[in-house]
């Protein structure tokens, strides 16, 4: 089972890459990130004629999630994350596919820190961390996906010194990470790449893609049970130079499922 995480950054104003990588690829399930969609203005025909059924929280402009899956439906078990300090904003769905639980967020930005936005995310991954503990408590597995805003080392950071006071990297964050891999959780990208600098986006300012200034936004955390059938992981870094790219690049974890 290959399952997929990838921030579209706009999915109708990039539809034919999305489906382009879907029909080269073919991951089984796939976790998308800020949407930018309302609900209505979901592509869910297209999706379908692709072959993958489909769950979403979208929000006009702004964020939004979705979970698909290939030749199936996902069944939703939530939509929006428990307690969210600000549930206006669409950062997290929740599906049950071919006996996975997946969770598929969006966690805010943070910028700048200090202020309102910083003391949001914050806040929200209090929470989060709160709900992804009592994810693993269910005893089924889990695996939990998307673009997190968190740079979790220095290795996961082209230049870390560049960095030291965004709020993508700051210690409360980087804490906040550290603390859901202690609840059991496991870093997949990191597991199968410890000693490589492997990263998920690139800025479109300053020529970051071709001087591969990355960083690691996206990550995938599998919970105990997943985490054994654990074969490979990667990124679809080309999918970085094509046409109308988004700013990230699918992320993705290959597991022992039938």
């Amino acid at each position: 089972m290959k399952i997929a995480t990838y921030n579209i950054n706009g999915i109708n104003g990039r539809p034919e890459t999305l489906l382009t990588w879907l029909a080269e690829t073919q991951p089984d399930i796939v976790c998308l990130q800020e949407l930018k969609a309302p609900q209505a203005k979901f592509p869910e025909r297209q999706l379908q004629e692709a072959g993958y059924g489909s769950v979403w929280h979208g929000q006009s402009r702004w964020n939004g999630v979705a979970i698909l899956s290939r030749d199936s439906e996902p069944v939703l078990t939530r939509r929006g994350l428990p307690r969210d300090p600000d549930p206006s904003q669409s950062r997290y769905i929740e599906a049950a596919v071919n006996g996975v639980l997946v969770g598929c967020l969006y966690a805010p930005n943070g910028n700048p820190a200090p202020g309102r936005k910083w003391d949001y995310k914050l806040a929200w991954l209090k929470q989060f961390t709160v709900h992804a503990k009592q994810l693993l408590a269910l005893d089924v597995p889990v695996i939990l996906a998307g673009d997190y805003n968190i740079i979790p080392t220095e290795r996961d950071v082209y230049n870390p010194d560049r960095w030291r006071d965004d709020a993508l990297f700051l210690p409360e964050v980087r804490k906040a990470y550290a603390s859901l891999l202690k609840q059991g959780w496991c870093d997949a990208i990191a597991t199968i790449h410890p000693d490589e600098a492997v990263y998920t986006f690139w800025d479109y300012l300053r020529q970051a893609w071709e001087r591969n200034a990355g960083l690691r936004l996206d990550h995938l955390l599998l919970s105990p049970a997943l985490a054994a059938r654990l074969n490979d992981a990667g990124v679809d870094r080309d999918m970085r130079a094509q046409p109308k790219a988004s700013d990230h690049a699918p992320a993705w974890v290959d597991l022992d499922i039938d």
